[in-house]
C-alpha cells in the first residue's frame, strides 16, 4: 500500500485537485511539497498537529518537506473560518512566534531533511504596483466573492487587508515552485480556495500544473472542532498545555471519536488500529489510553508519556500525590467558587456552583455540597487535592 492509499485509508484526505498526479508524486517518494502555518500566537495547537502529522507520514514516505512560516502572511492575517478579523500582530511578536513554531516542529519534523523557509523573505521585498501587475490580472474579483474562506466574512465585513491574503498564500506557492520546484501544496481543507488559487495561478503564469491536496479538519461526530477545554485550547507547548492535560484531554475523548483519532493522529499501524476496532466495545479504555500515550510520546516525548500514564494509574488507584499543580496568589480564606475559577478549573463561578450541586466536586477525597464552603489560607498553603468529576484531579496550592 502506497502512502496516498495509507492516507485516505486514515480518512485524511478531504479534497484533491488531481488524485491520479499527486497518487503518483507522492508513492514513488521525492516529491517536494509544502505546508503552511501563519504564526498567530507563540505555539502551534491540536489544529496544526494534523497537518504535522501529515507532515511526517509524507517524509516518512521518501518526499520533501517544504515548512512555510508566514511572516509576510501573518502581517495579514487569513480570513478563511474567522467571523472576525485576527488581532493584528506586530513584526516583533510575529518573529517570535515563528521561532517558537520552529523549536516544536523540530520534534516531529527531520529538518536535516526539510526545507524551513518564511514568506517573509520574499512578500516583505514585493513592491505593491510590481505584485498588482505581476498577480493581480490572474484573479477575477467575482471569483474571489465566492470562496468558502470569504463567505462568512461577507455579512460582518471584509477587510481589503484581508481581500490580499488569497493572492499573498498563491503567490507563495508559485514563488515556491519556481525557486524550489515545488508541486504540491498541502493544508487542512479550510484552506481549498487559497490552495486552489495557487494552483491556477503557476497555469496562468507558466502554463504547467501544480496540485493540491487538504486534509479532514478534526472534528468531533457532532461536528464540531476538537482541540479545545474550558481552559481554551489544546497548545503544543508544554509551558500552555501541560503534558498531563495534553494526556488527559485524548484519555477523555469521546468514545465515538476513539477510532477516527487514532487513524488520522497516531503513527500506529491500521492493522493495530484494527485489533481495537473489532472489539471496540470491551477495548474502548485501552484504545483511549493508548490514543493518550501515543499522542503524549510524538508532541512531548517518551518519557513524558510514561510519566503521564503512571500519574494518570496512580490517580485512579486512589494514589493521588503525583497529578497536575496549579498556584493561585491569596492572601486569605476564599469562597470555594472563587478557588475553582482561580485554578482554572471552572471558567466561572455559575459553573463552579453547577457543578458542586450536581455533585461533581470532591476536596482532599470528600464530596462537597456546599456552594459557599470556604476555603482556609492555611489549607490552600497545605494543599487540597481537587477533583471534577471522575477524571479531571488538580494540586492546588497558594503561590
Amino acid at each position: 500500500m502506497g502512502i496516498y492509499e495509507e492516507l485516505a485509508q486514515r480518512g485524511l484526505i478531504a479534497q484533491v485537485t488531481d488524485e491520479k498526479e499527486i497518487k503518483a508524486l507522492i508513492n514513488r517518494g521525492g516529491a517536494k511539497f509544502y505546508i503552511g502555518f501563519d504564526p498567530t500566537a507563540d505555539s502551534l495547537h491540536v489544529g496544526h498537529y494534523v497537518t504535522l502529522a501529515l507532515m511526517k507520514r509524507l517524509q516518512l514516505a521518501g518526499n520533501t518537506p517544504i515548512i512555510l512560516l508566514g511572516g509576510g502572511t501573518g502581517l495579514v492575517g487569513d480570513p478563511s473560518g474567522k467571523s472576525d478579523m485576527r488581532k493584528m500582530l506586530t513584526r516583533e511578536e510575529i518573529n517570535h512566534n515563528c521561532e517558537c513554531f520552529k523549536k516544536q516542529i523540530a520534534r516531529l519534523i527531520d529538518l536535516d531533511h526539510a526545507l524551513v523557509l518564511n514568506n517573509a523573505d520574499w512578500l516583505a521585498d514585493l513592491k505593491y504596483v510590481e505584485m498588482l501587475r505581476e498577480v493581480g490580472p490572474h484573479f477575477m474579483v467575482n471569483n474571489m466573492l465566492r470562496a468558502e474562506c470569504y463567505k462568512l466574512r461577507m455579512e460582518k465585513g471584509l477587510s481589503f487587508l484581508e481581500f490580499n491574503y488569497m493572492m499573498m498564500q498563491a503567490y507563495d506557492f508559485y514563488h515556491l515552485f519556481k525557486e524550489y520546484g515545488c508541486q504540491l501544496e498541502f493544508g487542512g481543507d479550510d484552506q481549498w480556495s487559497n490552495m486552489l488559487a495557487g494552483t491556477e495561478l503557476i497555469r496562468k503564469k507558466t502554463g504547467k500544473d501544480a496540485y493540491a491536496l487538504t486534509v479532514n479538519l478534526l472534528l468531533t461526530s457532532e461536528g464540531k472542532k476538537m482541540g479545545k477545554t474550558e481552559k481554551g485550547a489544546i497548545w503544543l507547548d508544554a509551558k500552555k498545555t501541560s503534558p498531563f492535560d495534553f494526556y488527559q484531554y485524548w484519555r477523555n475523548v469521546d468514545d465515538k471519536d476513539v477510532i477516527k483519532c487514532l487513524k488520522m493522529l497516531t503513527f500506529l499501524s491500521l492493522d493495530k488500529i484494527s485489533v481495537f476496532e473489532k472489539d471496540f466495545a470491551h477495548k474502548v479504555n485501552d484504545a483511549k489510553e493508548v490514543l493518550a500515550y501515543e499522542m503524549t510520546k510524538v508532541v512531548h516525548g517518551e518519557d513524558e508519556a510514561k510519566k503521564c500514564l503512571t500519574m494518570a494509574h496512580n490517580l485512579f488507584a486512589g494514589k493521588g500525590d503525583q497529578m497536575p499543580t496549579v498556584k493561585i496568589d491569596v492572601g486569605a480564606d476564599l469562597d470555594i467558587k472563587d478557588v475553582l475559577v482561580l485554578a482554572k478549573i471552572t471558567t466561572s463561578k455559575g459553573e463552579a456552583r453547577r457543578l458542586i450541586e450536581q455533585n461533581g466536586l470532591k476536596i482532599n477525597d470528600e464530596k462537597i455540597t456546599d456552594v459557599n464552603l470556604l476555603i482556609k489560607l492555611s489549607a490552600l498553603k497545605a494543599g487540597l487535592k481537587v477533583q471534577k468529576g471522575k477524571k479531571v484531579f488538580v494540586k492546588v496550592l497558594a503561590a
